[in-house]
């Protein structure tokens, strides 16, 4: 049973469990730092911790363990490595063959760690990091982060085949129980007689699942190459090359940690359809309620493409205007009704000798 507190360090949202923090300073599993702690071996702000819980502040308070300060929490890095084969995913090995993490040359020289685990004889994507909790999810099952494989079997894979892999293979654990697989998918990509190309996608991490399951139905695995891990792709680098995440892949990763990545997924294609609909709506709205602005718009459109439309309403308006112009014109010169078109009309003698009389009058 744990100890009563004796100590000021009891508000959980001071921060993280004080066993944590020295377990990511390199103290050891936390279960080691507990018995530190337990032990009287730490100090916070000159004060002993001997009791659990204890929650601290790492970029404020002052830990000492053993009479030694705590160093500061270094930065989390996230690193992507293509991993050959022949290189072992763990960080010990007694055999003494090559770790993933030797070929990660970072400048900061960070304890990296890799991010379950993938077979000597596959090759892919691998990720290292310091990131504990971040870790621990990605590979918990619970959260469901899946994982894709290019894989390369011997023979032609049955669609018979395909069906009972997705439905799931009981598999054997090491402890001597076993359970059958979930959540399987493939697809093939390029099947002959001699060999078949398909893309697979786990939710769970069984030692060698891949290959076993394969080999239950016969087809033992020639070539297997991880591309995927939630939502990170295997782009850009070179067999043996690392490099850091970027900022949108380190977002979507820490979604998929959360297990949120599903739920939008789920929300998102539920939301669409529903959302086009609706706007299908006001668009079919809109298009019987503007028909005729629709129709006027298009007129002038297809009219180019002949002569005759160009002309017709284009130059109808101006030859109407010459036109009611020239009817008056004409209409005056026709009837002779209005004293302009009459005296227009007479000959010019008789103007002339009403002209006469006229001057003759004002003469006399």
């Amino acid at each position: 049973m744990p100890r009563k507190r004796t100590h000021s360090f009891n508000l959980d949202t001071r921060g993280p469990r004080l066993q944590r923090v020295l377990a990511d300073a390199g103290y050891g599993s936390r279960r080691a730092c507990e018995e530190l702690i337990e032990n009287g071996s730490v100090k916070v702000n000159g004060e002993v911790v001997d009791a659990l819980p204890a929650w601290v502040d790492p970029t404020q308070d002052r830990i000492v363990v053993d009479g030694k300060a705590l160093k500061p929490p270094e930065r989390h890095v996230y690193i992507m490595l293509f991993k050959p084969r022949g290189v072992v995913s763990t960080n010990s090995d007694p055999e003494g063959r090559v770790r993933a993490i030797d070929l990660v040359k970072h400048p900061a020289n960070p304890r990296l760690y890799p991010v379950g685990r993938l077979d000597l004889d596959s090759s892919g994507l691998l990720l290292l990091t310091n990131d504990g909790d971040l870790a621990n999810r990605l590979t918990h099952p619970r959260y469901e982060v899946h994982k894709g494989y290019e894989v390369t079997v011997g023979g032609s894979l049955t669609d018979e085949e395909v069906a009972k892999l997705e439905a799931g293979i009981f598999l054997h654990d090491r402890e001597g129980e076993g359970k059958r697989t979930r959540d399987t998918r493939l697809s093939i990509r390029k099947r002959d007689r001699e060999r078949t190309m398909l893309y697979m996608e786990l939710r769970e991490g069984r030692n060698r699942q891949v290959r076993r399951m394969l080999l239950r139905v016969g087809h033992p695995v020639k070539k297997l190459r991880r591309i995927r891990m939630g939502p990170l792709e295997l782009k850009g680098l070179a067999v043996g090359e690392w490099r850091e995440l970027t900022a949108r892949e380190l977002q979507a990763l820490r979604r998929a940690a959360r297990g949120e990545k599903q739920r939008e997924t789920g929300s998102t294609r539920s939301a669409k359809p529903r959302e086009t609909s609706r706007s299908e709506k006001p668009r079919e709205s809109t298009r019987g309620t503007k028909p005729r602005e629709a129709s006027r718009g298009e007129r002038p459109r297809e009219n180019p493409r002949g002569e005759r439309p160009r002309e017709n309403p284009r130059g109808e308006r101006p030859r109407e205007s010459t036109r009611v112009e020239k009817p008056r014109e004409s209409r005056s010169s026709r009837g002779g009704r209005s004293t302009s078109a009459s005296r227009s009309a007479r000959p010019s003698s008789q103007a002339s000798s009403r002209g006469g009389r006229t001057k003759r009058r004002t003469r006399d």
